[in-house]
């Protein structure tokens, strides 16, 4: 019996270890309650989300007016803020390269706000965008 016991224990510690992690979500605002940026490498904001104690950072993206490169300079930014998973509505193929390369998982597809993508992620609402999910150029003005 003491094996099933501790076997028990071991697998509450691994799926709590799976659950607390950073998260990163593609934001028009600076709050929970902002909605979802459908762009990833152009969103105007990224919410840097802790799981585990609900304490998040809003951080302005710099790299939404480069004329080239903003996915590629978005994905890297993320990639050393330590984000395990991105929650977007669109993802370009370099910046799905560079977050992809670095480990993090990304979900498309997600819209409401940015509090309703944590909610949907942790509930298990979306899959895991294993290709882009739009083409290069997809939030430049006029396309």
């Amino acid at each position: 019996m003491t094996l099933a016991v501790n076997t028990v224990r071991t697998a509450d510690v691994i799926e709590r270890t799976v659950m607390i992690m950073k998260i990163c979500i593609t934001s028009e605002g600076k709050t929970l309650d902002s909605p979802v940026d459908p762009r990833f490498g152009r969103c105007r904001n990224f919410i840097f989300f802790d799981s585990e104690t609900g304490n998040f950072e809003a951080c302005e993206n710099g790299n939404a007016q480069f004329q080239g490169g903003a996915g590629i300079q978005s994905g890297q930014l993320v990639a050393s803020k330590g984000v395990k998973v991105v929650l977007t509505g669109n993802v370009g193929p370099n910046a799905h390269q560079v977050l992809s390369a670095a480990g993090i998982s990304v979900f498309t597809g997600v819209s409401g706000t940015v509090k309703e993508a944590v909610e949907g992620y942790k509930n298990g609402k979306y899959k895991a965008a294993v290709v882009p999910s739009v083409g290069s150029k997809f939030g430049m003005p006029n396309k």
